[in-house]
């Protein structure tokens, strides 16, 4: 019997020609304009989102020129620091029981900040108050003893001049008196005594309260419900030497390091002109308080202390600030009213161009070239003799190229 061999499959059916593997030059024409259209696209789209970002530039508001032309006879940074500071701390050792001083509080003289745990000195005052009670009530008793003391003297004195009774008996009940007198006189020093160390407990009790020294801001929490608390170091980490740091905002003043060589340029009462690092633009009127008489041989400096004109709610401990130590010069008696300063403005503010002195207003978020005359320097303002007036805003610092009628986004 013969077998049939199976049927054998022709793969070579299913191989693709070579003709249809090729890409036709349309196709690759169609790709290539793809390509580029999408690249053309992209660039299109990153110029246009370039072009409309508008530059961020920082203005500063021209000032008015005072009357006096002053100039700057010396510069200097410090800080802001206050006259009145302190960090109130307990007068005894203990746990903080509450706790009502917070950052921003605004305090006034006596007002409770914290309480500590009061339990031993409330219990020493009681054994204080009940030692006096005690001594108080025998003080009582011995002085009942004591007026019957003197009535059995004086039946004794009476029968002794009548010869009853013998001068012995006489001298025994004058001797009973004059004891129980004597005894009524030590129990009211113990009394007294009792009633000191009862102040003494109550003081301690009293100590548990934390209150403000006077009135000011606290500026610093330093302890939290049940820490311990002592007014001396104690316990490592774990015992805390203060309750909260409070500030007299009232007595806040510059303090600045000059330079030894320069200080005979600084006197008492110099008018001073002082910007807050924090607001650039603001000029704060000040003058010099004192002049610390003695100099850091290490830094060969010499502390000055300055109070400012008028306080507002934007001055802050510690905050920056640069000072410029002005003096006085008087105006020239044939000077013009035409020549006088129109206005302060920084000197980042004013540019050379082709040896012209210009400036770039910010209008309605534009730029505006206006030339000025300048006038002497103060410090880091120049004076503008023409060309601006008080309150115009100028670019200080941003885009390095300006040009009139530039679009610019002011930084807030």
């Amino acid at each position: 019997m013969s077998t049939t061999p199976p049927p054998r499959h022709d793969l070579s059916s299913l191989r693709i020609d070579d003709g249809s593997r090729r890409v036709t030059k349309t196709g690759k024409r169609l790709g290539l304009f793809a390509a580029t259209l999408g690249a053309l696209l992209l660039i299109g789209s990153l110029l246009l989102a370039f072009r409309t970002q508008k530059p961020v530039v920082e203005v500063a508001a021209a000032r008015p020129a005072s009357g006096a032309k002053a100039e700057a006879l010396l510069n200097a940074s410090g800080y802001v620091t206050p006259r009145r500071r302190a960090t109130v701390a307990a007068k005894v050792t203990g746990r903080v029981e509450q706790i009502y001083a917070e950052e921003g509080l605004h305090v006034k003289a006596g007002q409770v900040l914290a309480t500590l745990d009061c339990s031993q000195p409330n219990a020493a005052l009681t054994s204080a108050k009940t030692d006096r009670d005690a001594t108080a009530a025998a003080l009582s008793d011995l002085q009942v003893q004591s007026a019957n003391a003197d009535r059995e003297l004086k039946r004794a004195q009476g029968l002794n001049t009548a010869g009853v009774i013998s001068p012995q008996a006489l001298d025994t009940a004058k001797t009973t008196a004059d004891s129980l007198h004597s005894k009524i006189a030590l129990t009211k020093e113990q009394v007294r005594a009792a009633d000191a160390r009862i102040g003494i407990s109550q003081q301690d009790v009293d100590n548990c309260t934390v209150r403000a020294p006077f009135d000011g801001i606290v500026v610093s929490k330093d302890a939290q419900r049940g820490e311990m608390v002592s007014p001396i170091s104690a316990g490592g980490g774990f015992t805390r030497t203060g309750i909260a740091t409070l500030v007299d905002m009232n007595s806040l003043e510059i303090e600045v390091d000059v330079n030894e060589s320069y200080i005979a340029r600084v006197q008492t009462g110099q008018r001073v002109s002082a910007t807050l690092d924090a607001y650039p633009d603001r000029e704060l009127p000040s003058k010099v308080r004192t002049v610390i008489p003695t100099a850091d041989r290490q830094k060969a400096t010499v502390k000055v202390r300055i109070s400012f004109d008028k306080l507002d709610s934007t001055i802050l401990p510690d905050m920056g600030v640069k000072v410029a130590f002005l003096g006085v010069v008087p105006p020239s008696s044939g000077k013009k009213s035409g020549s006088e300063a129109k206005a302060l403005v920084p000197k980042a503010a004013v540019h050379n161009d082709g040896g012209k002195q210009i400036v770039y207003l910010v209008l309605n978020d534009k730029l505006e070239r206006r030339a000025v005359s300048l006038g002497a320097e103060r410090g880091g303002d120049v004076e503008i003799m023409a060309g601006l007036a008080p309150g115009d805003k100028l670019v200080v610092r941003g885009a390095e190229k300006l040009h009139e009628g530039q679009a610019v986004e002011v930084k807030q």
